[in-house]
This record gives structure tokens, C-alpha cells and sequence, in this order.
């Protein structure tokens, strides 16, 4: 991993706090993407929005950012709706118009087609950094609050949510939304549990220049285990997420960047031919988590800190951004309702979100364990399911459209 730079704030432009300002109807924690959109989104439903935000992610290495997303349609039209998406330069984007999952006999897979599916792309595929510009520029436009500090205790009381910054300033708020990651620090505080599984795995992420130009197909290989995918970018590049165990993930960023290369053509077949390395790759451990609750007396759970799933459906950011679209949508319905941290507001988001995410969850730790399983005739039963299933164009139509969600 290359030593941690100094972490800038991502979102300059939004207004700091004032000593004098120390209340607010709602205050969002958390620095990432899903914190900024949660923000965003409420400001623009003329919510008194405070925006907790201590520092920014890692910073990107080299021309393009080894985390990328693969955001839905109903996801990258929110933020159009945002005004997110105006800010995001478009020549770093790629829309996926096709999917190719093969399976680990090396001849059996499954194409999903947008075209097919009746949608205009199956996902695009966006760069954190340029999803975080985008972000910066439609907060620009909105009178949102930003404390740049962090939380060191929260307390509830009748009315409002306290909580006590790092720097010993207080903030009163009637909501809170936790933002703040996987480890959430504010979901402790608020007395939540969590319940965690780490697989075992590790994701290795790098952007890469193959010989074969992509199309804007995405093409997924399950390994026995291992699961490959090169994601498409501009101008012909692709972006690899192997999600693999620990061990051999630590292996691959032991190689030299010309013997990962070779590695992943090899593993590929040479499908897309030559590999070309385009900046060091790196990693992040893949766990399934999932928050008892996701909420509590005048507090909300959003993104990794309310669920956690495996990255092989690229649905992680998907989720959290649909857990900000939906609490906006049950505070923006709320009638005569003027409090927005009410328990009955609460609880309405709670059951909002617990299909979409309890069926993403077994959805994908489903597939982790179908496609992991070495017991015998595994491999036999997935690659025939794969066959089968590709020759059904309704269910195929039908499991596009879920993730177009």
C-alpha cells in the first residue's frame, strides 16, 4: 500500500460552522459520498442541515482512482436529480451496456444485455474522486453547515440529539443521520448493534489498459472461490475488483506490476488480451455486516454503517445512496409532522428499507457461497445453473431490472 498522503477536505466550498451556530434540525455524520449525498438531499428539502465531516477519504494515486462504482440507473438519476451529476465530468465516466459472467469451466456464462433489458445502460461506472466533485458542486448551491471535526459522544434527550465534538463544541439536532462507515463510531454511541461476518477475502482493485477494446462490456469470471471483474472506463480501460481469499490476495500485491499483469491474462484467458497495469494495486477486506437496527430515539443509520455486503453485484454504494433517497422521501411525506426526528418517521424508513437491503444481502452472500463451494459437483451445478439461466431472457430481464433499482 503506498504511505497515506495528508487527507484534504473534498468538499471546500460548503460553508463552515460559526461559533455561534451550535443547533440545527438535522445533522448528518460522516465524510464519504453517502454522508455528502444524505446532506445534499436534505438541504434541498429545506431541512436546517449541519454536515459533520472530519477530513476526506484516501486520496486517489495517478491519473485515475482505483475505487470506482458502478452506479445503478435509478442511483445516477438521483443525482441528476441532485444536481450531483452536473459536476461529474462526463469523459470519466463509462456506461455498461453489457455484462459477461462466465463460469469456472471456462466455457459456460450468462450475458445480461441492456438492450435487452429494455434500459438504457446496466449501470455507469464513475470514479470516487469524480463522484465526490460532483457532489461538491451541487453542495455549493445549497446552505449547508459544515463542522469539520469529529464526534466524541452523543446523548439523547426529549427533544434533540447532543452531541459532543472533539474540539469540545456541542451540536444540538433533532435528527442525526450516521454515515460514518462500516465501523461506525456514532451507531456505538447510539447504543446499536451490529452483527458482522468477515469472509475471509480481500478485494484487490487497480485500473488497467487491456489489448481488447471493451465495448462497455463488463465481464465477470467466478474463479473456484475467486471472483475477477474488469469494469469498463473511458477511453478503453477497465477497472479490476479480484475479490479473493486473504492469502492470495496478499500474493498478488507482493507481484511486480508486469507479473500482475501476466497473472490476470492468464486468468482471463486471454480474453481481453494484453494487461497493462495503469497504477499500484490495492486492497480492502469484504465482510457481510449488518446493523441489528438501523435506528434509534432521533437517530438513523445510512450506508456502510447500517449494512455491509459482498462487492461481487457492485452494489455496496447503490444501497447507501437508497437509504438516503428513502429517508428523504419519508421526511419530505411526513404531513403535519414538523419534527424530523419523530419515532413514527423513524420507523416508517426502518421498514422502507428492509426488503430492498434483506434481499441484496442474501442475494449476494448467496452467490459468495455458491460460487465459493468446493464440496464435488459444485462447479458442475453452478456452470449448468449458469447455462440454464442464460437461456431464459424473462428471468435475465427481470434480475437486471432489480439491480437497475
Amino acid at each position: 500500500m503506498p504511505p497515506e498522503a495528508p487527507r484534504p477536505a473534498p468538499f471546500p466550498n460548503v460553508e463552515p460552522f460559526a461559533p455561534d451556530e451550535r443547533a440545527c434540525e438535522i445533522a448528518v455524520v460522516g465524510a464519504g459520498l453517502v454522508g455528502a449525498a444524505a446532506a445534499l438531499a436534505l438541504a434541498r428539502e429545506g431541512w436546517d442541515v449541519a454536515w459533520v465531516a472530519a477530513g476526506g477519504g484516501d486520496p486517489a494515486v495517478g491519473e485515475w482512482d482505483s475505487r470506482v462504482y458502478a452506479l445503478s440507473p435509478a442511483s445516477r438519476d438521483w443525482l441528476q436529480g441532485l444536481g450531483a451529476w452536473d459536476g461529474v465530468d462526463a469523459s470519466r465516466t463509462c456506461d455498461v451496456l453489457a455484462m459477461h459472467v462466465g463460469g469456472d469451466d471456462g466455457r459456460s456464462r450468462i450475458v445480461f444485455d441492456a438492450t435487452e433489458a429494455r434500459l438504457p445502460r446496466l449501470a455507469t461506472i464513475v470514479e470516487s474522486r469524480e463522484l465526490a466533485r460532483g457532489l461538491e458542486h451541487a453542495l455549493g448551491r445549497h446552505a449547508v453547515t459544515r463542522i469539520d471535526g469529529r464526534v466524541k459522544s452523543l446523548r439523547c434527550e426529549p427533544a434533540a440529539q447532543r452531541l459532543r465534538l472533539a474540539d469540545g463544541g456541542e451540536l444540538q439536532a433533532s435528527l442525526v443521520v450516521a454515515a460514518d462507515g462500516a465501523g461506525s463510531p456514532l451507531r456505538a454511541m447510539a447504543g446499536l448493534q451490529a452483527r458482522a461476518r468477515p469472509y475471509g477475502h480481500s478485494g484487490v482493485v487497480a485500473p488497467l489498459r487491456a489489448g481488447v477494446d471493451h465495448r462497455g462490456v463488463a465481464r465477470q469470471w467466478f474463479l473456484g472461490g475467486a471472483v475477477l471483474a474488469l469494469l469498463p472506463l473511458p477511453g478503453g480501460l477497465r477497472s479490476m475488483v479480484w475479490s479473493t481469499r486473504d492469502e492470495h490476495a496478499r500474493w498478488l500485491l507482493d507481484l511486480p506490476s508486469a507479473d500482475l499483469a501476466r497473472e490476470i491474462a492468464r486468468v482471463t484467458g486471454g480474453e481481453v488480451g494484453s494487461i497493462e497495469l495503469l497504477a499500484p494495486a490495492r486492497s480492502f477486506p469484504l465482510s457481510l455486516q449488518q446493523a441489528v437496527r438501523i435506528v434509534a430515539d432521533r437517530f438513523a443509520l445510512v450506508g456502510d454503517a447500517a449494512h455491509v455486503v459482498h462487492p461481487l453485484a457492485g452494489q455496496g454504494l447503490n444501497l447507501g445512496l437508497g437509504d438516503c433517497r428513502d429517508l428523504v422521501a419519508v421526511l419530505s411525506g411526513r404531513g403535519p409532522e414538523k419534527d424530523p426526528g419523530a419515532r413514527a418517521l423513524l420507523a416508517r424508513y426502518a421498514r422502507r428499507r428492509a426488503e430492498p437491503v434483506a434481499t441484496m444481502r442474501l442475494a449476494t452472500d448467496g452467490l459468495f457461497r455458491l460460487f465459493g463451494s468446493r464440496l464435488p459437483g459444485a462447479g458442475l451445478l453452478r456452470n449448468r445453473g449458469l447455462d440454464l439461466l442464460d437461456g431464459v431472457p424473462l428471468i435475465k430481464r427481470w434480475l437486471a431490472a432489480q439491480a437497475a433499482n
